[in-house]
């Protein structure tokens, strides 16, 4: 019931901005230690050290599939090594130094619905700069950046099983203390 009114709540909070529209038609590249290229099925994998860039999207992980469907949209599938994390990095819209970030074992991103999914030790922080100023974490999260809606579960599965966990939602004041006000006493904010 907490991890239901703790995702409600960030669930209203309305987030600054969504990913930048423009990277959604800037080319791909795609560097890597080792690739293979099916033409006939469109299909990319690449393996070591890969980074893919698109605009101010940055995503980077140890493998990474790419599929592209025959009316031209993608679908990233993007998977970390034991012990390591795949990670995405995307300029907001809405203001000059906004950042999206995340991480995870595995990360999904769907081009045609603009939404991302991360599997298993998930992260996604929205920053100004460098400050992050919403911050979730758990299982499984699922971002529709259309909507601005964020799922969160605690199994990498995406199901919410009981027993399985909790995840956590922090959310960063957005509006600055009054004149002549003290700061609150350290462990009290």
């Amino acid at each position: 019931m907490k991890k239901l009114l703790a995702a409600a709540i960030f669930l209203l909070v309305p987030l600054a901005a969504s990913a930048e529209k423009a990277d959604s038609l800037k080319p791909v590249n795609i560097e890597y230690d080792n690739a293979n290229v099916d033409q006939v099925t469109q299909n990319y994998v690449a393996t070591g050290n890969v980074i893919i860039t698109r605009g101010t999207l940055i995503l980077k992980a140890d493998r990474a599939e790419v599929k592209e469907s025959p009316d031209g949209f993608r679908t990233f599938i993007l998977t970390a090594s034991p012990g390591k994390l795949a990670t995405f990095r995307q300029k907001r819209d809405g203001g000059p130094d906004l950042w999206g970030e995340g991480q995870a074992q595995r990360i999904e991103y769907d081009d045609r619905n603009d939404q991302v999914k991360l599997f298993s030790k998930a992260v996604i922080r929205q920053l100004e700069g460098k400050k992050v100023t919403q911050e979730m974490a758990s299982e499984f999260i699922s971002y529709d950046n259309r909507n601005e809606v964020l799922l969160g579960r605690n199994d990498a599965n995406g199901a919410d099983k009981p027993g399985n966990g909790r995840g956590s939602i922090t959310l960063q004041p957005r509006r600055t203390p009054a004149a002549g006000t003290p700061p609150a006493p350290a462990g009290k904010q």
